[in-house]
């Protein structure tokens, strides 16, 4: 059924041209005051029933709405899908009225179809792209999608949704036939392509990093080509917004993420365990053997009784099968401090409940350098909450770093300035001595 009656409208434009003809006004000129007042009657009508079904209608619905539970509802109020639908009224009533208003003017009524038809062309692309934007909304609140780059494909399907609603424009405008607009376009591909090259290859790397689980929003990753080092806030077609941990926020291409190297800590967030790879340099001039009482004053550590007592007997045993002359101390096995206090770090470590017993937990040797020997801690925390863990690994090397001198051990540091300073004073304080 029309929204309004044809003979009604036939019967309210033959009553005013009546009526300006009853005054004595040309036919010609009748028409078209006949024409510009109803024009104006039904622009003044139209804004009538927008404003009602925008202010009145829409604020019920509005208010229903947010009664409601779900939150579909409110996702169709916010991307406008109300307000799209609430146009399309208005310009179905103009384009049925118009070419009664225009009887006699074919170009003016050509014309005036043409902008409702544009206007309609529109209002329906708006429409239908509102209504995917709420259900992308829609699926953000499904778990399931939450870490996936929905953006990104609803960008594409965005675009997809503009191209062919400029083809029907295209179409509408010109009264060709939209195969010869594709037509244009395929033999202008190589532009298109050109110009669409960042979208194209985000498309791509999205599709590539959604199906292959490479990054989700919520991932902590580090890409340090670009500054990167934090939460990821979003995925779309060409950028990759990451908020670092000072707050700042990075923009990352989409396709660098399938082009260069990136590091993601999902995995260890997942495991429940984060590293601890830090080490400690050992001044190698301090690591020598033992002496008897250092190892029976080293007994008195707890941690270590039951190992000293253990490998003295191992070393004794070992030394009187296989060693002659027991006063070289390189002749035979020896306990050094070095090794004691690895040990003592494993056993540390291993006793520490902030420590994962179920991964790698080691104390190891680096290459010697010359700043001295490289003592590593290689271990995991049982959380990967990053203030908690860096409050770990403090505790840990503070204490690791108060026992040192327990082993008869020193820590290498490069002198500084007052360290030279009081060097050159003993010095020369020596020098003045011998001389008086």
């Amino acid at each position: 059924m029309d929204l309004i009656d044809d003979q009604l409208q036939s019967q309210i434009y033959a009553y005013g041209l009546t009526f300006f003809k009853s005054l004595g006004i040309k036919t010609q000129v009748a028409h078209v005051l006949n024409s510009v007042i109803l024009l104006l009657l039904l622009t003044v009508v139209l804004y009538a029933i927008d404003y009602i079904l925008r202010r009145i209608l829409m604020l019920l619905m509005i208010k229903t709405i947010r009664k409601s539970k779900t939150r579909i509802d409110d996702f169709l109020i916010h991307n406008g899908v109300l307000k799209y639908a609430t146009h399309l009224v208005p310009i179905l009533i103009a384009r049925q009225a118009l070419p009664f208003i225009f009887t006699g003017f074919t170009r003016f009524t050509n014309a005036t179809l043409l902008i409702t038809d544009v206007l309609l062309t529109l209002t329906v692309t708006f429409l239908i792209n509102a209504g995917f934007k709420t259900f992308k909304d829609v699926l953000k609140t499904n778990k399931r999608f939450t870490d996936k780059p929905l953006d990104s494909y609803f960008q594409v399907i965005t675009i997809l949704l503009y191209a062919i609603c400029a083809i029907i424009l295209f179409s509408e405008v010109t009264g060709k036939d939209p195969v010869g607009l594709l037509t244009a376009l395929g033999a202008a591909s190589a532009i298109v392509i050109l110009v669409f090259k960042d979208t194209i290859l985000g498309f791509v790397a999205s599709i590539q990093v959604s199906s292959n689980d490479m990054v989700r929003v919520g991932d902590w990753i580090e890409m340090q080509k670009y500054g990167a080092d934090g939460t990821v806030l979003s995925i779309n077609l060409s950028t990759v917004k990451v908020q670092n941990f000072d707050k700042t926020v990075t923009t990352i291409p989409t396709y660098a993420l399938i082009s260069d190297s990136f590091k993601n800590y999902r995995t260890m967030q997942k495991s429940g365990g984060r590293r601890i790879k830090r080490s400690l340099n050992i001044k190698i001039g301090s690591i020598r053997f033992l002496e008897e009482a250092e190892i029976q004053d080293l007994k008195r550590i707890k941690l270590l009784k039951s190992f000293i007592i253990e490998r003295q007997q191992e070393i004794d045993n070992y030394n009187q099968t296989h060693v002659d002359d027991p006063t070289m101390l390189v002749n035979g096995r020896r306990m050094t401090n070095i090794g004691l206090f690895r040990e003592y770090i494993k056993r540390y470590l291993l006793n520490n409940p902030n420590i994962h017993k179920q991964f790698h937990l080691m104390v190891r040797h680096m290459q010697p350098t010359e700043h001295g020997l490289p003592i590593e801690v290689y271990a995991f925390t049982n959380t990967v909450d990053w203030p908690k863990y860096e409050g770990i690994m403090a505790d840990i090397f503070d204490h690791i770093l108060a026992v040192v001198p327990f082993f008869h051990l020193e820590i290498f540091e490069t002198p500084s300035s007052t360290d030279l300073q009081e060097f050159l004073i003993a010095q020369h304080n020596q020098t003045k001595k011998q001389a008086d």
